[in-house]
C-alpha cells in the first residue's frame, strides 16, 4: 500500500504521520504572553536538532486557518520558552493541558501544575517534569498550517535523582520515567530498553576494510 502525499489532504497526511512516526518525544512547552499569563501545551512534533548551537525544534499547529496557537503567539512576542519533558506521573495533566482553553486562561492554573522559576528566561518550568530546557527563540519557519520553531537551549535542568554522575554528565534516563506519543490518543513508556547486537555491523565493516 502506498500513499502519495501530493494527492492527500492535510488532515489525512497528519493522520498518517501520527500513525507511522513512532514513538515521538513530547515537548510540554511553557510560554507566557506580554501580560504574564503562563501557557502550557504539549507538542509531539518535537526533537533535538543540533549541539552547536544546541537546538530544539517544535512543530506548532494552528487553532484555525487564521488563528495561531497561544504557544506560537507567545514565543513570537517574548522570544522565550521552556521545553519540559513528560513523566508517566504527569500524563493526565499533560493531556488536560492540550485542551483548547481561551488565551486568557492559564493551563498551569486550571490543570493544577506546580511551577518553579527559570533562570535565564521568563516562562517558568513545570515542577513535575524531570528535565526542562530553557530556550531562546532562534527562528520560525512557516510550513503551511504549521510553524517549525527553533530554540537555542541556554539551560538544562535535570532532577537530582536522575543524575548518576554529574562530573561525567551521566543521566539515568530510566529514572526520569518519560513517556512518548503513539498514534491517536495512545502513549508509550520509555522505560523498556534493549541494545541490538553489534556483531553484524562489525563483521560487515571488517569485510569491507579488507
Amino acid at each position: 500500500m502506498k500513499f502519495e502525499f501530493e494527492s492527500l489532504t492535510e488532515e489525512v497526511r497528519y493522520k498518517l504521520l501520527l500513525a507511522t512516526v513512532l514513538p515521538r518525544p513530547i515537548a510540554w512547552v511553557t510560554s507566557q504572553d506580554r501580560n504574564g499569563i503562563v501557557n502550557a501545551a504539549p507538542f509531539s512534533f518535537f526533537n533535538a536538532f543540533g549541539t552547536e548551537p544546541p537546538t530544539l525544534a517544535i512543530g506548532v499547529g494552528r487553532n484555525s486557518p487564521t488563528q495561531p496557537k497561544d504557544t506560537c503567539l507567545n514565543i513570537r512576542a517574548t522570544e522565550e520558552f521552556v521545553v519540559n519533558l513528560v513523566p508517566f506521573s504527569a500524563a493526565e495533566k499533560m493531556r488536560a493541558s492540550s485542551m483548547p482553553f481561551p488565551s486568557y486562561v492559564s493551563e498551569v492554573a486550571v490543570v493544577g501544575l506546580q511551577t518553579v522559576p527559570s533562570e535565564l528566561v521568563a516562562p517558568p518550568r513545570i515542577a513535575e517534569s524531570p528535565a526542562s530546557f530553557e530556550c531562546k527563540f532562534m527562528q520560525e519557519i512557516r510550513l503551511g498550517g504549521f510553524s517549525l520553531i527553533l530554540g537555542r537551549i541556554v539551560v538544562l535542568h535535570v532532577r537530582d535523582e536522575a543524575v548518576l554522575d554529574a562530573a561525567r554528565f551521566h543521566i539515568d534516563a530510566t529514572n526520569m520515567d518519560l513517556i512518548g506519543r503513539m498514534e491517536g490518543a495512545q502513549y508509550t513508556f520509555t522505560r523498556n530498553k534493549f541494545e541490538p547486537s553489534a556483531g553484524l555491523g562489525q563483521a560487515l565493516l571488517a569485510k569491507h576494510k579488507e
